[in-house]
């Protein structure tokens, strides 16, 4: 018998099936993983999360592996040349969020040592199980955060689904085969 998955999963989609099962939901504090993370969903704002999937790949290539260090640096003949790029979403005001973004990202992990210890001041450690909302309290008070510190691209809806995205909130849905909650094993 075929395993049910969330309804938004495209089972005719490989990688986005791999994404569900295996990434979608986990917990991954690695500051690179939380940044590339943050800028993908960045560059969805407007599109669909498979879409940004299928070009992941173009856009590890095309930002530097996902280095904040390096992307804060991006001068403008590197905007021209990524604008260029048909391998990712070409939209200037979301490249130059990820190069800003960067920055505001190098800053937190100054002051607070890692981005995990930055999301911990608004999170209390214990997952969210929510499923079927776009947004929440806490999506809301990362992002105004984020934006007065001048991140762009970074809506109480966006930071929701990067909290999904991470772990820190799990909405696998109730036909889902891997549908828990409240920590449930």
């Amino acid at each position: 018998m075929k395993k049910k998955r969330c309804f938004w999963c495209n089972l005719k989609n490989s990688e986005y099936v791999h994404y569900h099962d295996f990434e979608w939901g986990v917990l991954n504090f690695s500051d690179k993983y939380l940044y590339e993370m943050l800028l993908l969903e960045s560059f969805q704002a407007g599109l669909s999360w498979e879409c940004v999937l299928n070009k992941r790949g173009a856009f590890r290539q095309a930002f530097d592996d996902f280095d904040y260090d390096k992307i804060s640096k991006y001068s403008e003949k590197k905007i021209e040349s990524l604008l260029k790029n048909q391998g990712i979403i070409r939209h200037r005001g979301k490249i130059q969020a990820a190069i800003t973004n960067a920055k505001v990202f190098k800053q937190i992990l100054l002051e607070e040592g890692s981005f995990e210890n930055y999301l911990r001041k608004f999170w209390n450690g214990i997952i969210l199980y929510e499923v079927g909302l776009t947004y929440s309290v806490l999506s809301e008070s990362i992002s105004k955060d984020l934006v007065c510190r001048g991140m762009k691209f970074v809506g109480k809806t966006i930071i929701y689904s990067y909290l999904q995205a991470i772990g820190i909130i799990y909405s696998h849905e109730k036909d889902c085969f891997l549908y828990k909650a409240n920590n449930e094993s």
